[in-house]
């Protein structure tokens, strides 16, 4: 995929999304800004400082104003400001107890309430003046994820010529359950503001196009919809990894010690890795209880393997999550009660995040990485886990729902939702001859490397530019 230059589109590319690429950290006496790790950031991070760009983000602060604009690594920063109240409700409270639930399947019941939905407008539209104040005539805007559907055709009101992209990290949900919300309409005609909308897999861009079909004025058109005059592509381009800073470290010495070091404490059994925010849509419930089958069936004793749990905290002041904690902790305090030997626990659970080479020492060490979701948009635990495994070792399990599953079909695919094809998934894994294992990871490892998050990125901006 070629990539595309400030030459070949004139202007800076112009990014809008709910946070900054960099966060503020104490040091010392002073406070910095340091770039905040993930894989947008690094994957956009290239094509801002090419072309002298700019990130709109929340600036992290509820409190006094917004903290004024400045350079950082290369491209200028332009923070918005959101009030606790805001925050609580667009983004805890539209955003993620309204679109999240429903864009995942309605896992939960998702709530609809109009004292969230204005916020929700406001916000996007904070963020899209923002935007505006900064456009020159050449510029590129691209919007990113669910938090601002609405910001595109804000931009495109007071920017009608503009180029405008916008990307969901989330899946997009059939007709019959978008239909549900009140303001659908208004959502959709948000999106199609944008030239350019980008999915996680060719799914979710075709149930988009459905709805949109089916609730605005949009018509099908070969390359996506036509709508008011405009033809608005609407596609996937599956989002990747930066494989080789992962590469990188899974070959760092100190990392491969610390994976050894890390599979002698568990007696060098073998280790069923999960690796998850602790989410409803993650399918670590079932996960747990598939394992619970396993050891009930004696097929293997918790002397023959060790299933390792991290889960990631997140939004812990949100009902459904605090229940989630407790369902899996008590979980895992039953199967180590009733499985755990007098010197071998069955599971280990840790609550928290790891820092990130502690997290390549974990996929180095595991046997069987299991990646369950229920749904998501993509599921980027899955290709980490493949491209540290340099010498082509280890199993993936990954669930046929995961967005990843589309691409990493060599993995051994399972429906999250069955315990008893789980349980029976981790006991092949477990026997799968060394063979076997060797040209799947293979397959899985070359998939990936040949599409990472710079490829994404630059498909994305050339279908944008018009190419």
């Amino acid at each position: 995929m070629a990539k595309v230059s400030s030459k070949q589109s004139g202007g800076r590319l112009i990014v809008v999304a709910n946070r900054l690429p960099a966060k503020r950290v104490r040091k010392g006496r002073s406070w910095v800004w340091e770039t905040s790790p993930g894989g947008l950031v690094s994957a956009l991070h290239p094509l801002l400082r090419e072309r002298g760009g700019a990130w709109v983000g929340w600036d992290g602060t509820s409190g006094g104003r917004a903290v004024k604009p400045f350079d950082h690594d290369g491209f200028r920063i332009h923070p918005v400001h959101v009030t606790k109240d805001e925050l609580d409700k667009f983004y805890a409270g539209f955003s993620n107890r309204t679109l999240w639930p429903l864009y995942h399947d309605a896992l939960r019941a998702p709530e609809f309430h109009r004292r969230w939905w204005w916020p929700y407008v406001e916000v996007n539209q904070r963020y899209a003046d923002a935007a505006i104040g900064i456009m020159g005539k050449k510029d590129t805007v691209w919007v990113q994820d669910y938090q601002l559907q609405l910001a595109p055709a804000m931009i495109r009101a007071k920017r009608p010529g503009a180029r405008i992209g916008f990307f969901l990290h989330t899946p997009f949900p059939p007709e019959e359950l978008f239909a549900k919300m009140p303001w659908r309409r208004q959502v959709l005609e948000g999106l199609l503001g944008a030239d350019v909308i980008g999915f996680q897999d060719k799914l979710s861009a075709m149930n988009f196009i459905r709805t949109a079909q089916r609730f605005t004025a949009a018509k099908r058109h070969e390359q996506g919809l036509l709508y008011n005059g405009r033809t608005v592509i609407a596609d996937a381009f599956p989002i990747s990894i930066d494989v080789s800073r992962y590469q990188d470290l899974a070959m760092d010495p100190e990392i491969v010690v610390a994976s050894e070091r890390f599979r002698a404490a568990w007696d060098h059994r073998p280790i069923i890795l999960g690796v998850d925010r602790l989410d409803y849509t993650k399918g670590i419930d079932i996960r747990l209880r598939a394992f619970e089958e396993v050891l009930r069936r004696g097929t293997i004793s918790a002397k023959d393997a060790v299933m390792i749990q991290i889960a990631v905290p997140t939004r812990q002041s949100v009902d459904d999550y605090a229940e989630l904690r407790d369902t899996v902790e008590q979980y895992v305090g039953r199967i180590n009660g009733t499985y755990a030997m007098t010197d071998f626990i069955a599971v280990h659970y840790v609550y928290r995040s790891l820092p990130i080479r502690e997290l390549i020492a974990c996929y180095l060490a595991a046997d069987v990485m299991m990646v369950t979701p229920f749904r998501d948009g993509m599921n980027l635990v899955a290709k980490e886990y493949v491209v540290t495994r340099t010498r082509d070792t280890g199993v993936l399990v990954l669930s046929e729902f995961a967005g990843a599953a589309s691409e990493l079909n060599d993995a051994l695919l399972v429906n999250p939702h069955d315990i008893d094809g789980m349980a029976n998934m981790i006991e092949h894994a477990l026997e799968l001859d060394a063979a076997e294992r060797k040209k799947r990871m293979r397959a899985l490892r070359k998939r990936v490397e040949s599409h990472t998050v710079h490829d994404w990125s630059d498909s994305f901006m050339t279908r944008l530019a018009g190419e």
